[in-house]
Formats: structure tokens, C-alpha cells, sequence
């Protein structure tokens, strides 16, 4: 580890977020590098090169761009498309945040000599018993702590994270009194960057020119030229928990566990998919209850204090983003794997998700959901 200084990295997207993070960061008296990663361009947009260029120029920091195009699509789209076609649910923002982004940030401030590296999270940082922790930002509606999990030490203890102790109105209104009128009415981006609406869509468009271009081995170690990922988007059966037939689905990728709405199925009672079968393209549909589980196992965990995490009654387990927190109890099995048995019944599990946890507001660490019962 270098020594300590005062010069940082700054992730800079050209958002609203990153760039009054970079304010911030100069008034605080530090010497900011910003660097904006080429991850994915929708529809060939490169409009937040240009913000972020001219934001730097008139902040009078030095500014670097870097692809990071190929290691993007590698390591996040094909994940996220593999996952929808093994019948999972993904986490790509989790996973860039994780493996790549905060890692990247890391890497080249090793090459240029800088100690600290920084975003515009909503999220704080503290250090507790020579630990630091990953906490709730100020700001709850936009607190990303849950995105975070994964960081270990090594990268936590030179985060600068500027935007954690204020909201995003104050943010708003930080970037106006500076002058900066078009990053105060900067739009939030919405959704995973390369499929910010609906999802469906852009894997006929991606399976379909990818099947032409590539030769990939899917899950099931077959060829995927052979096989056609894109081949299987096509009518499946619907069924209820003892396999009777109730209606036609458009494709197993398409639904996902706990799902309700879209269904196009016309019943007398609610009903919500419990299960997926890529390999029978078979969707299983049941009642909200049969979805509840009382316990779940997670793989790829990451754990910031063993100690505070491991056989704590009063750790608060979350599955989703916004809101939802469950009391748990937390274990490591036999073939390491993290077991949480749940307090109370939580519904819709879905393998492929993420799960963090918390204890007095620290993050405690998290993973990927496997399987549930």
C-alpha cells in the first residue's frame, strides 16, 4: 500500500451525483483526478464523456477517460444474460460495483500514485475497532449501501465517499449555488445502464446477434451455436405445483420468481410464479403463500466482521434495494456455503439475487442467493 495522501480518484459518470461529488471533494482541499469508464454506451451515446470533460476543464482538475467496454461485456452483460437463461434473477449493478468499478478505481490510482479513490454513492464510511464499515446514507430514498457488500478492507479503507452525509435536493441545490445549472436538472439514470426499462427486450436483441457472432459454452456445457440461446425464447407451458397444465407462457426467461403482473393467465385467484425449468421451458405457478421460505443459502459471500455477523439473533437481513428488512440468523455451512434462517417467512426468494446484511446500521457483508427453502 502507498502512503497516504491527499490526492483521490474520482469516479465520474458526468451525472448529477459525481459531479458535485468532485466539488465537494476540492473544497474539502484535495487534489481530484476524475476518471469516467467507458462501460456500455446506449445507443451509441457518448454525451456523458463530454459532460464529464467539461465539468473537469471548469473545475480546472485533470480528467482521463478508460474503456473498460469488452471487460464490461464479459464479466456483466453475458452474466446477466446467462443468469436469465439458467432461470435466475441477476444482479449486474451489485457486481460491477463489487468485481469491477470499485477494483478498477483502485487499480489505476495504484499506477498514478494516489491513495484515495471516490463516487457519488449515498453511502458513509466509518471505522469501528479497526474495521471500516460501509453505513446508511443520509439521504434513505437514495442510500446504495446494498450495492456495496462485496468490498473488502483493502479497497474500504481508501474510500472517500462525499455524497453520503447529504441528500439529493441539497445535492441539487449544491450544484446551482456553485453555477452548475445543467448538473442540477440532470435526470437520475433509472434501472441497469444497458436495459434501463424492460429487460425482455434487449435479450431477444442481444441472444439473437450474439448467437450469430459467438461460439459460447452455456451452464449445461453445450455448444452454444448447437444449442441457440436464442432458439429457446419460445412458447412453455404454465403449471401449478403438481405440474397440470394452466396456460402458455412466452418463454422461460422472460418471468421471474414472484412475479404477478404479465402473466396472461386468467384465474379466480391470484397467483404468482414459484418456480422456473429452463430445461422443460416450464414456468410453475402458485399462491403468494407457497412462496414463503424460512431459510436461504448464498454463494460468493463476503463477510466485514465474522464476529459481528456469525450467530447474531438481531442481524436484519435485505433482498431488495428499497425498504424490506428481515430478522436473521446467519451461519456457515459445511461446504461454505452462508445459511440465514429467517425470523419470519420471507417471500419471493429468488436464486440469483442478492442479500445483505446489517447490524446498528453497518453492513455487514452479503452474497448471492442459491437456494432457498
Amino acid at each position: 500500500m502507498m502512503e497516504e495522501n491527499k490526492r483521490v480518484l474520482l469516479g465520474m459518470s458526468g451525472g448529477t451525483d459525481s459531479s458535485v461529488a468532485a466539488i465537494r471533494l476540492l473544497e474539502a482541499g484535495y487534489e481530484v483526478t476524475g476518471v469516467t469508464f467507458r462501460f456500455y454506451e446506449l445507443n451509441d451515446s457518448t454525451e456523458y464523456l463530454e459532460d464529464a470533460r467539461n465539468l473537469a476543464e471548469c473545475l480546472g482538475i485533470q480528467h482521463i477517460t478508460y474503456d473498460a467496454r469488452e471487460v464490461f461485456r464479459i464479466q456483466i452483460i453475458e452474466y446477466f444474460v446467462q443468469e436469465y437463461m439458467s432461470g435466475h434473477t441477476p444482479v449486474p449493478c451489485t457486481l460491477c460495483n463489487n468485481q469491477l468499478k470499485w477494483p478498477l478505481l483502485a487499480g489505476i490510482a495504484d499506477e498514478m500514485g494516489i491513495f484515495y479513490i471516490a463516487t457519488g454513492h449515498y453511502v458513509r464510511k466509518i471505522k469501528k475497532e479497526n474495521t471500516y464499515y460501509i453505513t446508511y446514507a443520509a439521504d434513505s430514498d437514495k442510500d446504495q449501501t446494498f450495492f456495496l457488500w462485496g468490498l473488502k478492507q483493502d479497497i474500504l479503507q481508501r474510500m472517500l465517499l462525499p455524497m453520503g452525509d447529504i441528500t439529493k435536493v441539497e445535492a441539487r441545490a449544491f450544484a446551482a449555488e456553485h453555477g452548475f445549472r445543467k448538473v442540477a436538472v440532470k435526470k437520475d439514470s433509472l434501472g441497469v445502464c444497458f436495459c434501463p426499462m424492460d429487460y425482455r427486450s434487449f435479450l431477444k436483441e442481444w441472444l439473437i446477434r450474439d448467437d450469430s457472432q459467438s461460439r459460447v459454452t452455456n451452464d449445461w456445457g453445450q455448444d452454444r451455436n448447437d444449442l441457440s440461446w436464442s432458439g429457446r425464447l419460445k412458447r412453455g407451458r404454465f403449471v401449478d405445483e403438481k405440474g397440470n397444465f394452466i396456460g402458455w407462457h412466452e418463454g422461460y426467461p422472460f418471468y421471474t420468481i414472484g412475479q404477478r403482473r404479465g402473466l396472461g393467465v386468467h384465474l379466480n385467484c391470484p397467483v404468482f410464479v414459484k418456480e422456473i425449468f429452463p430445461e422443460t421451458n416450464e414456468v410453475v405457478l402458485s399462491s403468494l403463500q407457497a412462496l414463503e421460505k424460512n431459510e436461504m443459502f448464498l454463494k460468493d459471500w463476503n463477510i466485514v466482521n465474522e464476529e459481528r455477523l456469525l450467530n447474531n439473533p438481531d442481524v436484519i437481513v435485505k433482498i431488495r434495494y428499497r425498504k424490506q428488512e428481515n430478522r436473521c440468523t446467519v451461519s456457515i455451512t459445511s461446504d461454505n456455503l452462508l445459511h440465514i434462517h429467517l425470523h419470519e417467512p420471507l417471500a419471493a426468494v429468488v436464486p440469483g439475487q442478492a442479500a445483505a446484511f446489517y447490524d446498528d446500521g453497518l453492513l455487514l457483508g452479503g452474497g448471492i442467493i442459491v437456494s432457498s427453502r
